[in-house]
């Protein structure tokens, strides 16, 4: 006892000369700059879904906005999911990332949504049995327009958007109608996945590895509507470049390729028993990465962006095009690409496709084009 006693003497003495400790949730969002300046908020909403999940844990980990840049999550959740965000925010702490100076764990949106610079807009009311598609739209009108209301008051105003939930070409229309203050250049939806899959079918074939295939277009809508296109991609081996068409047959890419990637998803649903998971986290990754961080030169990637007219698209949709990106994070539709009357066909399909989600939500939001 006397020993105890002594020793905790000792530790009052040593404590009294030291300024106060802060608190662990204070040590856990303290503001200390990367290379790259301030931490980067960043959010994810549907955060202990599968695909949030995953996301969370790339960010963290420096894979999406390099191994420098600081990060602050901020992980949004519906109340009945507020256990398992709990459990998320645990596992974030147990993983003792270097570059995660806080995680904002919550279920309150304003808290979610204030002062991040980069949204990732996951969580979506998914389709049930027995639901049209009319239903969805609507269902999910409701969400993004509240989610771009939040956009609007809340989030830094360079702040860079990404719609994954679904239908999210749609869906990141909506919500950029509601943020009228974002430009339109910082709102985009997620085809990223889409190229993945595309570009792993041709290297799957090939004996490679999927960097090897460069610039598969994807074009117009993350739906069964769009159109993968090889016309101009190529694949780089030890600095040779060849065009996919010297390497396959053109009844191949305008056929079976284009319908497996188109149906990719459902293939997926339909073995696995449940949606991408993985996957679309990766896929999510490699457009963060390249949105903020550039890509190289000569090559371009798919996003789905406010359209400005390029290619025949109406202006505003937002639609899938091929994009080259600087090392500032600034995108640009690459322009003067041949398209065949094949394409034409192809992409006026979806355009069409995605004219009509538009029309539907605009009527039901009572929104005026």
């Amino acid at each position: 006892y006397f020993d105890s006693v002594m020793l905790q003497r000792r530790l009052e003495t040593v404590i009294g000369h030291l300024a106060p400790l802060p608190t662990i949730s204070n040590i856990r969002t303290q503001s200390t700059s990367g290379s790259n300046g301030a931490p980067l908020r960043v959010l994810i909403t549907g955060a202990a879904g599968n695909i949030g999940y995953a996301c969370a844990f790339l960010i963290a980990e420096g894979v999406v906005f390099g191994p420098h840049q600081k990060i602050i999550l901020h992980l949004l959740e519906i109340e009945p999911c507020k256990k398992a965000l709990e459990g998320v925010r645990m596992e974030l702490d147990d993983g003792a990332f270097p570059l995660l100076e806080g995680v904002v764990a919550t279920t309150d949106p304003a808290t979610a949504f204030r002062g991040i610079d980069a949204a990732i807009l996951v969580g979506a009311s998914p389709r049930k049995k027995g639901m049209e598609r009319k239903d969805l739209l609507e269902k999910n009108a409701e969400i993004f327009k509240n989610q771009g209301l939040l956009l609007e008051q809340y989030a830094s105003k360079s702040v860079k958007v990404l719609v994954v939930g679904n239908p999210a070409n749609t869906n990141c229309l909506i919500a950029s109608k509601f943020a009228p203050s974002i430009p339109s250049n910082q709102w985009s939806a997620l085809t990223r996945l889409d190229q993945n899959r595309a570009q792993t079918q041709i290297s799957t074939r090939l004996g490679l590895t999927a960097d090897k295939v460069k610039n598969i277009i994807i074009w117009g809508n993350h739906s069964s509507t769009q159109f993968p296109d090889t016309s101009h991609a190529v694949v780089s081996v030890d600095n040779k470049i060849t065009p996919l068409s010297q390497l396959f047959d053109s009844n191949y890419l305008n056929g079976e390729f284009i319908s497996t990637v188109q149906t990719r998803g459902a293939a997926v649903i339909n073995t696995r028993g449940s949606s991408s998971a993985q996957s679309a986290a990766r896929g999510i990754a490699c457009h963060m990465r390249d949105w903020f961080r550039g890509v190289p030169q000569g090559e371009y990637v798919s996003m789905a962006i406010v359209s400005d007219g390029s290619y025949g698209v109406p202006k505003g949709l937002v639609y899938s095009f091929p994009v080259t990106i600087d090392s500032d994070g600034n995108y640009s539709i690459v322009q003067g690409l041949d398209l065949s009357d094949f394409a034409k066909e192809k992409m006026r399909i979806t355009t069409q496709e995605l004219l009509e989600e538009r029309d539907s939500v605009f009527k039901f939001l009572n929104v005026v084009q």
